[in-house]
């Protein structure tokens, strides 16, 4: 076998290429890009134009991604040494690591599981126990503060997102992403169960720290959280962190409540994989506009949102999605 046709493989070009590390790397530096135009535009402001301003500053980004590469990292004195610079790699690798387990269509996918949507969710409940283990490690008010602000929000919505994603696996009999999407040719999950899949999308948001539950970094009180000793190639990789994320999320959602690669069912890779990223980068863009006209809540508020609303939600979505199935609503692929 030639190198492209190597190259090609599952199993190389999804981690490798798509939807893993290169399409990610462009869609994080298309999405902060975007996030500061909108901001600026909602807050009548310019936004950043240094670099190729008559496009409106569009490589701004890659200017910033080449000053954090050869930055001088900073180790302050008294922090965790060990702790302190492997918790970003960890964190990093915890947000990439479930794009193995996406598939890009019907026959296109690097790993397949019976359990893959449990999987994907539950190493994305990992990452935060790194993010609040570096506030520990950083010595530092501001980051210990941010990270027991994550660990606050983890537990307030971790339950709710499971119950969410749960109550539409009962709906498609199935905790496999490649069936979820197949069963959803003719009616997508989010039209017969509304209410899980508003809570599910509020739910990713505020596991992601996207406004306006940016809470645990939170600029204007606590300098940057548990990121706030970080600089360099280090920074870097915390920050991307967050955005791979939502990247993953918005896949995973795409698929259990939009139909994946649907309406257009085809086993070529290359449409259906389009069809899914589209859908991805509308809700990653989604994200982004948020932060130019909300708030950042409380942590107070935000705990109450995740056991006051998000929780009764998720249980109502379990009762919707059992009385279609009493129903005869049949969404098996």
């Amino acid at each position: 076998m030639d190198i492209i046709g190597l190259l090609f493989e599952p199993y190389i070009f999804i981690p490798l290429v798509f939807p893993g590390l290169i399409a990610a790397f462009i869609l994080l530096l298309i999405i902060i890009w975007l996030e500061r135009k909108i901001a600026a535009k909602v807050q009548l402001r310019y936004g950043p134009l240094y670099v190729l301003k008559p496009l409106g500053g569009v490589i701004q980004t890659v200017a910033d991604l080449l000053r954090y590469l050869f930055q001088e990292p900073i180790i302050p004195k008294g922090v965790d040494r060990i702790a302190f610079l492997m918790t970003p790699v960890f964190l990093f690798g915890l947000a990439y690591l479930p794009l193995v387990a996406i598939p890009v269509s019907p026959t296109y996918y690097a790993f397949r599981s019976d359990v893959s949507l449990l999987l994907v969710l539950a190493l994305t409940t990992l990452a935060p126990i790194f993010t609040v283990l570096m506030g520990w490690a950083s010595n530092n008010k501001f980051s210990l503060i941010g990270g027991v602000r994550e660990g606050y929000l983890v537990i307030s919505y971790e339950i709710p997102m499971f119950l969410s994603a749960l109550s539409m696996a009962l709906l498609y009999n199935s905790l496999d992403l490649v069936e979820i999407a197949e069963a959803q040719r003719r009616i997508w999950g989010a039209l017969l169960n509304p209410v899980a899949a508003l809570t599910m999308l509020l739910l990713m948001y505020m596991s992601t720290s996207r406004f306006p539950f940016e809470i645990p970094e939170a600029e204007s009180e606590i300098v940057a959280g548990p990121y706030t000793e970080y600089s360099g190639i280090i920074y870097g990789l915390v920050m991307g962190a967050s955005y791979v994320k939502l990247y993953v999320l918005s896949l995973v959602y795409s698929i259990l409540f939009l139909g994946g690669w649907n309406p257009l069912p085809s086993n070529d890779a290359i449409l259906a994989g389009t069809i899914l990223f589209i859908k991805a980068f509308l809700l990653v863009a989604i994200g982004a506009f948020l932060r130019a006209v909300y708030p950042r809540f409380r942590i107070d508020q935000a705990i109450g949102i995740g056991w006051k609303i998000a929780f009764p939600l998720s249980l109502i979505s379990i009762l919707l999605s059992l009385s279609l199935i009493i129903g005869g609503v049949s969404l098996v692929g």
